[in-house]
């Protein structure tokens, strides 16, 4: 019977280490962490990155946007959306030269691409070209048929900013002003200098 007893305790404990070391252990979780993904992930299956590069640019996040877009660049090549877009990131970041180069090769690829010639406009007028700036506007609002309002208003307000250089540089230059004294006589007044 002590026989009997012994072999039942001994089962009974085999039993419960074969049931313990089957079921994982919440602690081997945390040890081990999640189970990586089967397989490789290609290029085609990733997230494309004009994507996640717009939503960072939404968000105000522009140097993360700017790598997205530079992800995007690998997939899509230098199309005119990818130029457009990393000019974009540029222009945003601050970067008026680099971002001037990248729109200007978007527009020579695509002549009829609205946002990269808003673009241009906007970093023209940030590098005060005014005048530039103005014909840039203009063919963005006549391309996109005046429907966007973001563009009718960057047109409205690089006329007034064109139109105000215009009129102080013009009285700034013209430091003289001639005076009638009469029997065709001028004097030559020099009026005080408005800068």
């Amino acid at each position: 019977m002590v026989t009997r007893h012994i072999i039942t305790v001994l089962t009974a404990s085999l039993m419960l280490t074969a049931c313990v070391s089957q079921a994982p252990s919440p602690l081997a979780e945390l040890r081990i962490g999640p189970a990586a993904p089967k397989g490789t992930v290609t290029i085609t299956e990733a997230v494309d990155g004009l994507i996640v590069g717009h939503r960072l640019m939404a968000a105000g996040e522009y140097e993360l946007a700017l790598r997205a877009y530079t992800r995007g660049a690998a997939v899509h090549g230098l199309n005119v959306d990818v130029l457009s877009a990393l000019g974009s990131a540029n222009l945003k970041l601050g970067r008026l030269g680099q971002a001037k180069k990248l729109l200007r090769r978007a527009v020579e690829l695509d002549e009829k691409f609205v946002p990269a010639w808003n673009n241009l406009g906007v970093v023209l007028s940030n590098e005060g070209k005014y005048k530039e700036a103005r014909r840039v506007f203009q063919l963005a609002y006549g391309l996109d048929n005046g429907d966007s309002e973001e563009i009718r208003e960057n047109l409205t307000k690089i006329i007034a900013k064109d139109e105000k250089t215009s009129y102080t540089v013009k009285k700034e230059k013209n430091e003289f002003d001639l005076v009638r004294r009469g029997n065709g006589r001028y004097l030559l007044l020099k009026t005080a200098s408005s800068t």
